[in-house]
């Protein structure tokens, strides 16, 4: 690989690593609204089956990037990446923590008692976000590589969405049940919120398997990789 090559394509880690850590701290911070995200009316275990966190939204795209990083750059990059994403978490967190606990003036726009309904579980919910997601993207990485090796480098889709689908349970599962254990929801919508969350991330995931393929394409096009071949940066 030429100079120009390499920088390029430290370049190009680099900025898949920056949407990582924004989709995940950005999914820390809105988690406390929720929205419908199916037009049928359906409840399960007496919860709106299809009924989210916004804060859901971004993170099928740390898992698209996670295995898009595991597919051309490697396994150790793509741990590292998701160790940056987490101090960024733990950094976010001590500036929320910080911003809440400083009293605001007479005429601030917003006021503490206002600020706190909206970021003060943040600390929480970053926590329990943390603990779960490290857990799960770590074993999304894993099990993803698990396949690339059992398959050799092909059928990328079968390695894409089953190391999702798994660790996706696992975070949603977590997740919910963190918050729960934390008052921050209801236990009564515990099983709801597990099952629509996971169905998300699973329709998500499908969702992203042609993009996943596009960036497999488009990177061993430019760097002339071959299959199961990693695109080495240090």
């Amino acid at each position: 690989m030429t100079l120009k090559d390499k920088l390029a394509a430290q370049r190009i880690y680099l900025f898949l690593a920056a949407l990582f850590i924004t989709s995940l701290v950005v999914s820390n911070i809105i988690f406390q609204k929720f929205f419908y995200w199916y037009p049928f009316d359906v409840e399960i275990f007496g919860a709106k089956l299809f009924e989210i966190s916004v804060g859901i939204l971004p993170y099928p795209i740390t898992f698209l990037i996670t295995d898009l990083i595991s597919e051309i750059y490697g396994k150790k990059q793509a741990n590292q990446v998701v160790v940056a994403g987490i101090f960024a978490s733990v950094f976010s967190l001590l500036i929320i923590w910080l911003a809440d606990n400083v009293p605001a003036i007479e005429n601030s726009p917003i006021q503490d008692d206002l600020f706190t309904r909206v970021f003060g579980n943040s600390v929480i919910a970053v926590f329990a976000s943390m603990s779960a997601y490290l857990f799960a993207q770590f074993i999304d990485i894993q099990v993803y590589h698990f396949w690339k090796r059992l398959t050799k480098g092909k059928h990328l889709w079968l390695r894409n969405n089953f190391s999702t689908w798994f660790s996706q349970f696992i975070d949603t599962f977590s997740i919910v049940l963190l918050l729960c254990s934390f008052g921050i929801i209801p236990w009564e919508n515990f099983k709801g919120l597990l099952i629509s969350g996971f169905l998300f991330k699973v329709f998500v995931a499908a969702l992203d398997t042609p993009f996943l393929y596009l960036g497999v394409y488009l990177f061993r096009r430019r760097f002339n990789l071959k299959v199961n071949e990693d695109l080495k940066i240090t």
